[in-house]
């Protein structure tokens, strides 16, 4: 029986260790899965939503107001770029004669026994209109604006930059001089700064041709540098008026001296300059004339009184034909050799004169 028992016994022990090895292999083994505490189940708060993609109500309106705001982008684009060829091809008066017409049509009056088709479409262009006639109402204002701030720039100060000449020198001929490399030559260097020189016979010009012309000086220059320097280069005023830069004309970068703003017949109106050419809208009243740079023996002023002189005392009837007829020459060295034939001419008419008395 002891034997019996102790077989037992052992099958018992075999059997309870199989088992619980069967058990720990298949709890190893097997997949793991997520594991959701009660508290979150039995919790007061609804599990989270499922997430999903953009309903088609807010696919609509997002397209929606993308076109409307690539549409507003072009349609300013296209004014933009429509203003700016309206502006280059065509002037203010052209673009005030071409729309005056579209700019009237937003105005549209309804008669009174108009009918009830006839009033809506009326009212539906005027609608249609308003917008685009506005506009361009809009457009105009601000190009005349601009155009005037740009002009008080560009433009000289007045129309008439001279007063009226009085009645008793009405014969006068007005004589424009520029100042910087005509009468003076301004100068700079590290050890002494920036000095001013006169040319040469500057005062003896200025004094004598004083009594034969009304001298005008027309510089490019800023007043706070004009006045000071005619003060000291001028202290007898024989010249009579003074133009700075606020009364050229601003072309492509550039100050040109506006001569048909004098106020004065062009006829009888001469302008000399070491710059002539380059500096006036009106070459054909310019008498050009040496730059000078500061050179000790230069004489280019006192050589010129001689034609000046002759001019303001026989007064052509138009000084533009005569500087044509010096034109690409030295006016005053050929003056010098015209007035040399003329006097050899007359010589000879007089010799042969008395010739035919005897």
């Amino acid at each position: 029986m002891s034997a019996i028992t102790r077989c037992r016994s052992r099958l018992c022990s075999i059997i309870s260790k199989k088992k619980y090895r069967f058990s720990s292999t298949v709890s190893a083994e097997s997949p793991k899965e997520s594991i959701i505490s009660s508290s979150s189940i039995l919790g007061d708060h609804p599990p989270p939503p499922p997430q999903s993609g953009p309903t088609p109500a807010a696919e609509g309106e997002k397209n929606s107001w993308s076109f409307l705001k690539y549409g507003l982008i072009a349609a300013l684009t296209g004014g933009v770029a429509t203003a700016g060829y309206t502006t280059y091809a065509y002037s203010l008066n052209e673009v005030e004669q071409k729309t005056k017409a579209f700019r009237a049509s937003a105005n549209y009056t309804i008669e009174d026994d108009a009918s009830s088709f006839d009033r809506f479409q009326a009212h539906l262009r005027a609608a249609a209109m308003t917008v685009p006639a506005k506009l361009v109402d809009i457009y105009i204002d601000l190009r005349r604006l601009t155009e005037e701030q740009v002009r008080s720039y560009t433009e000289p100060t007045s129309d008439k930059l001279l007063p009226d000449l009085h009645p008793l020198e009405q014969h006068v001929f007005t004589l424009v001089l520029d100042l910087n490399e005509t009468l003076i030559h301004s100068d700079w260097k590290r050890e002494r700064g920036w000095v001013t020189f006169k040319r040469p016979g500057v005062d003896d010009f200025l004094e004598h041709l004083a009594q034969y012309y009304e001298i005008v000086l027309y510089s490019d220059q800023q007043n706070v540098y004009v006045d000071p320097v005619m003060e000291r280069l001028d202290p007898k005023h024989c010249i009579r008026y003074r133009l700075s830069r606020g009364d050229t004309r601003y072309v492509d970068g550039k100050h040109y001296r506006d001569l048909s703003k004098l106020n004065r017949d062009p006829a009888k109106v001469l302008y000399i300059s070491g710059h002539a050419l380059e500096s006036s809208l009106q070459t054909e009243n310019s008498v050009p004339i040496k730059s000078w740079k500061g050179e000790a023996e230069d004489t280019a002023l006192l050589d010129l009184i001689p034609f000046l002189e002759y001019v303001a005392k026989h007064r052509p009837a138009d000084i533009r034909t005569v500087l044509a007829s010096y034109q690409g020459r030295d006016i005053a060295k050929e003056f010098i050799e015209r007035s040399k034939e003329h006097q050899k001419r007359m010589q000879e008419q007089n010799q042969k004169g008395r010739l035919w008395r005897r």
